[in-house]
């Protein structure tokens, strides 16, 4: 067994000019690779002895075009609640100054009880990154996952299509810029004995968080029947 920082320590000396960025928080260690580097890296984390890291257990896709961009005053849902996202002079701050779209790979290593988050970004013009299925076989799903909500693309993967969405479905739902409510509506048409697709008819609507309370300020008092 390792410890955090004598992980970071070894990704430092085995991979000095591969590693673009390090971070350990919250007993976690993430690392940034570059696309033309992350099959030589996740190969080694998965083969060589100091790291081990022979199991995949999630791929993900990530979009920042809103990180730092917010409706919601969400720091002081104390006894007044969440803000209703209709302030519009609220403070907005993007602070996000990398590529919009990433990869992340989440990775255990049993033997070292240690577990690691690789993240490569994706060109913004090709949304194109390695595919990992060569190291590990159980990143085939999660990849399509990725490129089913997001449009992210996996280079030398054999069987990249939708996993989730309908089939013809068009655009990728986990887009920051994707409707709330969609772009069609699907319901069976009884007299053409068929499944149709129609312009949705919601209207847009903005999410309203829910703040669950534990002062029983909501409950009837049995006294006095308020």
């Amino acid at each position: 067994m390792i410890t955090p920082q004598q992980l970071i320590e070894n990704l430092e000396q085995r991979f000095a000019e591969q590693l673009e960025t390090k971070v350990l928080a919250f007993g976690e260690v993430t690392i940034e690779v570059a696309t033309k580097d992350l099959i030589e890296v996740c190969t080694a984390l998965e083969s060589e002895t100091d790291f081990a890291f022979t199991q995949l257990i999630d791929l993900c896709g990530v979009d920042y075009s809103a990180y730092g961009l917010t409706e919601w005053s969400t720091d002081d849902a104390t006894t007044e609640g969440f803000s209703r996202g209709v302030d519009k002079t609220l403070p907005f701050e993007k602070k996000w100054d990398k590529p919009r779209f990433a990869s992340v790979i989440h990775l255990i290593s049993i033997t070292n009880n240690m577990r690691l988050r690789i993240r490569t970004f994706a060109d913004e013009g090709s949304l194109v990154v390695p595919s990992v299925t060569t190291i590990w076989n159980c990143a085939e799903w999660f990849e399509r996952e990725s490129f089913d909500l997001f449009g992210i693309l996996y280079d030398g993967h054999t069987d990249l299509r939708r996993i989730l969405t309908d089939y013809g479905f068009v655009g990728h739902p986990f887009r920051k810029d994707f409707p709330l409510t969609g772009n069609v509506e699907m319901r069976y048409d009884a007299t053409e004995r068929r499944c149709v697709y129609e312009p949705v008819s919601i209207e847009p609507r903005m999410n309203v968080p829910r703040v669950i309370r534990n002062d029983l300020r909501y409950t009837q008092n049995e006294e006095t029947g308020e």
